[in-house]
């Protein structure tokens, strides 16, 4: 069953809907996929077989504000150089919501999840599986991790993709053009 409707995901949204513009629904589209295919991949644990279930309120929780920032600086500071805005403006919500203790692990979720290689750091935080999740959604799929494809497709079929990925190749030329030795910024090896 996919979750559809989260309030802190949607609040955040919605508070920075100007800065998104017409880009909301593309992102909230991307953030709801990323949500589930990083609820079932850490559900998935060290199994082979991803189960797909609703995980810890806490654990996701995490997931939800770590999605719902992880590209937002990308619109509210213009910039494709935008994990640091991401992690300031999540790092707000955290101080004013009283889950400051929560800043490492949201950072790191958000620092690593366009890193290429698996994240080690922290084995029992949510960074590995959240890297993960993004590019289950930023490939379409094509690399899975171990996630059912029935997923993948139903999570597409209800969020449908609306130019979300179309959007970041446009993103990913305009920086080529103005910073072509620092193309992709936010990707780590």
């Amino acid at each position: 069953m996919l979750l559809t409707a989260l309030d802190t995901l949607d609040a955040v949204l919605e508070r920075h809907a100007d800065a998104l513009g017409t880009d909301l629904v593309p992102y909230r589209h991307h953030a709801y996929r990323v949500v589930n295919f990083c609820a079932a991949l850490s559900a998935q644990g060290s199994r082979t077989e991803p189960r797909v279930s609703t995980p810890q309120p806490d654990a996701l929780q995490k997931i939800t504000i770590a999605v719902a920032f992880h590209d937002l600086g990308i619109w509210t500071d213009h910039t494709f150089d935008y994990l640091a805005p991401s992690m300031r403006l999540a790092r707000e919500h955290l101080s004013a919501h009283g889950r400051a203790a929560w800043i490492p692990e949201i950072d790191a979720m958000i620092l690593e999840h366009h890193r290429v290689r698996a994240c080690r750091d922290h084995p029992g935080w949510l960074v590995e599986a959240f890297r993960r999740a993004d590019w289950v959604d930023v490939t379409y799929g094509a690399r899975a991790f171990g996630l059912p494809r029935s997923l993948v497709r139903d999570c597409f079929a209800h969020f449908p993709d609306q130019g979300f990925h179309r959007r970041l190749v446009q993103l990913t030329l305009q920086r080529a053009r103005t910073h072509p030795l620092s193309p992709l910024p936010m990707m780590r090896i």
